[in-house]
Parts: C-alpha cells; sequence; structure tokens
C-alpha cells in the first residue's frame, strides 16, 4: 500500500459494513475523497449471511455478500478509496489522527469515522460454525422469516433470547429455548411474556453438543448439564443463537466514552463522541437496533457530521490565518 503511506486524509473510516459504506458514499459525495479500511471482515457481518429480504430497494431478496458488494461500488464510484486492511493502533494524542494499519504503513485522518461493528457471540462448536449461513444465525429479526412452520431453537437465558423467541413464533410452528441452567437472567416481565405463549418450550440445564446436517439443518444433538446425557431433536431445521454480541470497540479503550458492554457512546442524536474529530457509527454504537438499515442511517449521519466538523476547522483556520 505504498500508494497511501504516510498520506493524509480528510476523513479516514474504520470498518465497511453498511454503515461504514453509506459514510463513504456520502463523505465522497461530499467531495472528503475518504479513505475506507475494510478491517479482518471486509463488508462486514452480512457477508456471512445468505438471503436479505429486509433492506429497501432489493424487493426480491439479495445475497449478504451481493449488497455490500453493491454498497462498496456505489461508494467507490464517487471518489471513496477503499482498501483491505486492519487499523492496529491509533494514535490520538496528535492532530491529525495517526493510524497504523496492518503494522505496515501508516495513514493521517483529520476526522475518524468508526464503523467497527459488533460481532455475535458463538458457541466455539466445529459444527454450528460449519453450519452459519445454512441454518445457523444470530439474528431472528434477519432470518426468522425463512422458517415458517417449522421447529427452531434458540440458545440462550437473557432478554435477547426471549425476545427472539418470541419474535421466532411468529413463523415457526415450534420454538425450543435451550439453556444451561434451571432459572433464566431475563427480566420477569420478559420471561413471562416467552413462557406464556403456546408455541415457546424450554429445556432446562441443556446446551447444544452438535448440529446436524450438511446443506441444511436437520437436527441437534443436546446434552443435558446434569446428567451428562445427549439426546438428538431430529425435527430441528434452525438455530439461533441469542447469547448477546460484543462491539468490536476494543482499540478505542480508554479513550472514547464506552458503556459497561462497551459500545461507544454518542452526544445526543448526533453520532459525535467525546473526542473532537472521532464520530461513530453503526453496531459500534447500537445496542439495541442491530439491523443493516439502521446502520446505515447512522452512517449518512456520521458523514455528515465529519463534513460539518471539517467545515468548521476550515473556517476557524481561516479566521486565525486573517487574524
Amino acid at each position: 500500500m505504498e500508494d497511501i503511506a504516510d498520506k493524509k486524509f480528510k476523513v479516514v473510516i474504520v470498518g465497511s459494513g453498511p454503515a461504514g459504506l453509506t459514510a463513504a458514499l456520502y463523505a465522497a459525495r461530499a467531495d472528503l475523497a475518504p479513505l475506507v479500511l475494510e478491517g479482518p471482515e471486509p463488508g462486514g457481518q452480512l457477508t456471512t449471511t445468505t438471503d436479505v429480504e429486509n433492506f429497501p430497494g432489493y424487493p426480491e431478496g439479495v445475497l449478504g455478500p451481493k449488497m455490500m458488494e453493491d454498497f462498496k461500488v456505489q461508494a467507490s464510484r464517487f471518489g471513496a478509496d477503499v482498501r483491505y486492511g486492519t487499523v492496529e493502533h491509533i494514535d490520538f494524542d496528535q492532530r491529525p489522527f495517526k493510524l497504523s494499519v496492518d503494522d505496515e504503513y501508516q495513514v493521517y485522518a483529520d476526522a475518524l469515522i468508526v464503523s467497527t461493528g459488533a460481532s455475535a457471540k458463538w458457541l466455539g462448536l466445529d459444527s454450528e460454525q460449519r453450519m452459519r449461513g445454512k441454518g445457523v444465525t444470530a439474528c431472528a429479526t434477519c432470518d426468522g422469516a425463512f422458517f415458517r412452520n417449522q421447529h427452531v431453537i434458540v440458545i440462550g437465558g437473557g432478554d435477547t433470547a426471549m425476545e427472539e423467541a418470541t419474535f421466532l413464533t411468529r413463523y415457526a410452528d415450534k420454538v425450543t429455548i435451550v439453556h444451561r441452567r434451571d432459572e433464566f437472567r431475563a427480566s420477569k416481565h420478559m420471561q413471562k411474556r416467552a413462557l406464556n405463549n403456546p408455541k415457546i418450550e424450554v429445556l432446562w440445564n441443556s446446551e447444544l453438543e452438535e448440529v446436524l446436517g450438511e446443506q441444511v439443518v436437520d437436527g441437534v444433538k443436546i446434552r443435558n448439564t446434569q446428567t451428562g446425557e445427549s439426546s438428538t431433536l431430529e425435527d430441528v431445521t434452525g438455530v439461533f443463537l441469542a447469547i448477546g454480541h460484543k462491539p468490536n470497540t476494543d482499540l478505542f479503550k480508554d479513550v472514547l466514552d464506552m458503556d459497561e458492554t462497551g459500545y461507544i457512546l454518542t452526544d445526543g442524536k448526533s453520532t459525535k463522541t467525546n473526542v473532537e474529530g472521532i464520530f461513530v457509527c453503526g453496531d459500534a454504537q447500537d445496542s439495541v437496533y442491530r439491523q443493516a438499515v439502521t446502520a446505515a442511517g447512522t452512517g449518512c449521519m456520521a458523514a455528515m457530521d465529519a463534513e460539518r466538523w471539517l467545515e468548521l476547522q476550515h473556517e476557524a483556520e481561516a479566521e486565525k490565518t486573517a487574524g
């Protein structure tokens, strides 16, 4: 990447999911010529998703990787420079910000847009990873409609698991919550809502041992955490992980204000962080909605906030020079 090494950009965007690439589109159309550093997962979580049917503009649905390629092509068309590379370190004490990429070269940024996203927590089973996108997912809102009139399981015991299970009853004939303990940690209200739903059953003291199938899920093995005995649910066709998400914000720890989970906090309805010139969008700051369309919306906001901030900096410099 010698052609961009040691180069200064008005805007550098860290991350390349719906938020980052939408920010790139808006920044590019504002003639800011942004640099996008794609990170370790170019395109974000949607690159591991098959059919996306809830993003406006794709009436027939679209494959996740295809949609992110469309985002990239559109942003590049207006002058965004999208590069493969992972930011390993940022010097926040100097202006412009100094970013070390892949420990190989540096670039500089007047303004920084953080769109590093969040990653779903997984159990770490080989079969779980092998079947991701083939019936194993971490997003009921994204994929629930594919499991109409089927039997699915939800892994987890918190509010997210209760919410996902309840949502899935709109489509599935039966939803089984698999929880490793004998009581949920979810709020009483969320528990009551789920347990009173006739489509929802619970397997207490149980954990997922193996996802069965090759091209699609055709059953699961469940292990009882008290007895150690295993059993098979042969009619299960969908596995929904609901054990939480982890925002990919370690790079900004002790610099940007975050909540207790690691989601970056913003100033009111803006995308501004507590550090001047740094803006955040997408799942790195959204623990509630976590949808492609909401991420894209905040990407637009971050680019507009950055553009206005850069204009104010330019005006201040002009006044200082004139004075």
